[in-house]
């Protein structure tokens, strides 16, 4: 893997354009700056040496995912994300973003997006999974950071939209995922070691 990069503008672009878009957003019923979430993906995937290209990716995936979920075209897509921070980062990113629809263009449930994103690691890059490992590890950790600073663990599942059961399923799932499909890079054991961390604290 080609050394990871000093200082870069690149990084730096995205990081500015996530805190621009992110701005005055918080995390899900705190007070925290959304903004902590594509910087901490960021330091996780330098943290393990990664590409330029794969920690832009790591900063940008929740935008694009939003701007998706928003019903932003492929060509709003390149004018936005792909002639800013490269057509491949974008590439790399629809790998790994939910759809609305699948191919033939029928809708997809929640449930049947998430699915879609697990099957779609099969053929991602490695880019793609990098992204996708350090958010899935980034959220994971905040979870179980919050659930080991609290003593009502129930105010910390309550504001999870998906819920405590199908949030530690999901997590199981990713992590599942990954051996499935061959992608064994160190991150990977990382993930289990908190998922596992997070099943324990959820049993409490």
């Amino acid at each position: 893997m080609p050394s990871p990069p000093g200082y870069s503008d690149r990084i730096n672009h995205a990081l500015a354009f996530a805190a621009k878009h992110h701005d005055h957003q918080v995390r899900r019923g705190t007070r925290s700056p959304y903004l902590t979430q594509p910087a901490n993906v960021a330091i996780i995937l330098t943290r393990y040496d990664c590409t330029e290209d794969t920690v832009v990716a790591g900063i940008l995936l929740d935008i694009v995912e939003d701007f998706v979920r928003s019903g932003f075209t492929g060509e709003m897509l390149d004018d936005r994300v792909g002639e800013k921070f490269g057509h491949g980062v974008l590439s790399a990113l629809l790998a790994v973003i939910p759809r609305l629809t699948d191919n033939d263009g029928v809708g997809l449930s929640s449930v049947e997006r998430r699915a879609d994103v697990l099957a779609r690691l099969q053929s991602a890059p490695d880019e793609a999974r990098w992204a996708f490992a350090a958010t899935a590890l980034h959220g994971a950790a905040s979870l179980l950071a919050d659930l080991r600073r609290t003593v009502d663990p129930d105010s910390v599942w309550v504001r999870i939209g998906t819920g405590k059961v199908a949030t530690l399923e999901w997590y199981l799932r990713v992590q599942a995922r990954f051996s499935e499909v061959g992608f064994v890079a160190p991150i990977v054991a990382e993930l289990a070691a908190v998922v596992n961390d997070l099943h324990r604290a959820g049993a409490r």
